[in-house]
């Protein structure tokens, strides 16, 4: 076997491979046994289309793909989800491109049901996260209004399925909606609401009224909710309790229900049953019968399946290879989910729940006999940081069945923070990660104090200290990795996207220079533009995250990296889109033209017309292999003398 330095390993895992036969699962529905779901391909421009399985029969496109560019995404708090929904094999959508709904039946074209937003106006009124009364011919969804400028408002409306009536609002005066949902005998709606500067995940209040037979509203009841709850996913079961998620006493997100005008808890675990609402329409249960519930759960990053007697509260894991699992919805027979693990990508999956075969309804990428060889398995670990505390990441080695390196070599280390901040790393098969690995270096994908899946007081833990413990985690894991892993403390690189962009970039202007050198996707290095320039959902983000703004602006200058490029002395380079409404590009290119002027190595591409994330091919491969090349003067055995 050729002995060969990290970093320096060819790879057939290409950029190429990434990209091609990929595509990006989203949103999962189910009609009675038909089931539905959006998937974006990056050769399609990054366009959301919907797509049907009856049974087991062959797979067909719901929305059209012709010279329309339909997309089924919506626009409703940028990140989106929730954007279409089905009842009896028709389809409702909401079209990026203008952002009104759209019926689509089966063979015929897109017809809208809600009108423009106005003259000279595009996209202003935005729709998600649909629950339909069929019965009735409407339905109700989550209402983003952009009509006047400078004020954003969002409220519960109810659109008539026909498109003959205007939208009416029948809920407002919250700051968030998310989450309506129709009991089954049509007679009462609950959804959820949070105000600034809360974030669902913080504080959450659920919410039932009578439904009147014109689709108003009776007088709101208030189920649960309040300062220390945070709420997911409302759903009736079929005998119409109310049941959600909430973290309420014990701190876990864990199944409860409302029974005789109280909340009583289904199951008390050490488990979370919720993921943080960054987008509408998540779902981690759902109804098999009256008295069993299919639910999915995570504990210590790896996800389970489980079967809940709802009578007795007893949980009986569901035996699956899949260790990340999202979208749960239950079909006659069967759970339907989302499902990946550290060697299989992600899929949609049909479980049998009588026999527990699994079938494979759609992958998102596909792995052949010949790259599994270069297959790195992550490897969860726990590690400690400042503060006594612990910290936790998916560590990925690196592998070649065709490379040796050297024996005295150690290890290159590529730290991944990811996005959010409230989020989590995944332990799905993913080529891009591979793409590193298979090359020759670890790769160290960090779940920070502040991410989500071991309970609310590290999800909580972030308050007021992004910027810092985030950082010390990813340069904790790293020195972790030199302790344990053989890892070369002169070769640890740090990359990060939006969130994660800013950590990265904090990192690198830290006193302590643990990395030398890194990346910036769409990243913040400016936090007071942040604050300004921001969209509603998170613009009182940050009041959690450091405080108020500006009555804490020296906080926000303190922890910008703008402020601080006298203290960046390691390459960077930097990936941004044009259109990003999260992270603005002036942000980047302020960070850009300050390291030229210092003659600071710095890279820097700027991608037309993508946004907060690439979703084009062409795009995500030159990013991927800028990266590589930008790293490989740098961090590879050869390539000591650039530091």
């Amino acid at each position: 076997m050729p002995v060969a330095p990290y970093g320096s390993w060819a790879s057939p895992i290409t950029s190429d491979l990434v990209t091609a036969d990929t595509v990006r699962l989203d949103q999962v529905m189910v009609d009675g046994p038909d089931i539905y779901w959006t998937e974006s391909q990056p050769e399609k421009q990054g366009r959301y289309l919907v797509y049907r399985q009856a049974g087991k029969a062959p797979i067909k496109a719901v929305t059209p793909d012709d010279a329309n560019a339909w997309s089924a995404r919506t626009r409703v708090h940028e990140y989106g989800g929730g954007a279409f929904a089905v009842a009896d094999g028709v389809v409702y959508f909401s079209n990026y491109a203008d952002q009104r709904l759209y019926r689509q039946q089966s063979g015929a074209a897109p017809v809208p049901i809600t009108p423009p937003a106005g003259t000279g106006v595009r996209a202003a009124l935005r729709y998600a996260d649909g629950t339909i009364d069929a019965a009735r011919g409407w339905m109700f969804l989550v209402q983003e209004d952009h009509t006047v400028a400078g004020t954003v408002l969002n409220a519960l409306v109810r659109v008539g399925l026909d498109g003959a009536a205007p939208p009416q609002i029948v809920a407002s005066g919250h700051d968030f909606y998310a989450a309506p949902r129709l009991s089954p005998d049509g007679k009462q709606l609950a959804w959820l609401t949070w105000d600034h500067p809360n974030m669902p995940w913080v504080t959450t209040d659920l919410w039932v009224a009578a439904v009147g037979a014109d689709g108003s509203l009776g007088q709101p009841t208030r189920v649960a909710g309040g300062p220390d709850e945070a709420l997911f996913q409302p759903q009736w079961s079929p005998t119409g309790e109310l049941y959600f998620v909430s973290d309420r006493g014990t701190g876990w997100w864990n199944l409860h229900r409302a029974r005789d005008g109280r909340v009583e808890r289904v199951l008390e675990m050490e488990a979370e049953f919720a993921e943080p609402q960054w987008i509408f329409n998540m779902s981690t249960y759902g109804f098999a019968a009256a008295d069993r519930l299919i639910c999915s759960y995570v504990k210590d990053g790896i996800w389970r399946l489980g079967s809940l007697d709802t009578g007795s509260g007893k949980l009986t894991e569901i035996a699956t290879r899949y260790t990340d699992i999202a979208q749960v919805r239950v079909i006659p027979g069967s759970v339907v989910f989302l499902g990946g693990s550290g060697t299989e990508p992600q899929a949609l999956v049909a479980l049998d729940l009588a026999t527990g075969a699994e079938r494979v309804i759609r992958a998102s990428a596909v792995v052949s006999d010949a790259i599994r060889p270069y297959i790195s398995t992550p490897e969860a670990i726990a590690f400690p940081t400042t503060g006594g505390e612990t910290a936790h990441a998916f560590y990925y080695p690196p592998v070649s069945p065709d490379y040796a390196a050297p024996a005295d070599e150690k290890v290159p280390i590529l730290v991944k923070s990811h996005g959010g901040p409230t989020s989590a790393a995944g332990g799905t098969l993913s080529l891009s990660v591979q793409y590193w690995t298979s090359r020759g270096f670890g790769y160290l994908d960090v779940d920070y104090r502040g991410s989500t899946g071991y309970g609310r007081a590290y999800r909580l833990r972030l308050a007021k200290e992004w910027g810092i413990l985030d950082v010390e985690d990813c340069a904790s894991g790293a020195r972790y990795l030199v302790e344990t892993r053989h890892a070369d403390p002169a070769r640890l690189a740090i990359s990060g996207g939006s969130a994660g962009g800013y950590t990265t970039l904090r990192a690198l202007t830290a006193p302590d220079k643990t990395f030398r050198a890194g990346a910036s996707h769409y990243g913040v290095s400016d936090l007071a533009a942040l604050a300004r320039d921001t969209h509603k959902f998170e613009s009182r983000y940050l009041d959690w995250l450091i405080g108020p703004y500006p009555a804490d602006a020296k906080i926000y200058a303190e922890r910008s990296p703008i402020n601080h490029i006298d203290q960046l002395t390691v390459p960077v380079i930097f990936f941004q889109g044009t259109e990003d409404e999260v992270v603005p590009p002036n942000q980047t290119q302020m960070m850009v033209d300050g390291l030229k002027d210092r003659n600071v190595p710095v890279g820097y591409l700027l991608f037309e017309g993508e946004q907060h994330g690439f979703r084009k091919a062409e795009n995500i491969r030159r990013a991927l292999d800028a990266e590589l090349y930008f790293y490989a003067a740098l961090l590879t055995r050869s390539g000591l003398r650039y530091l």
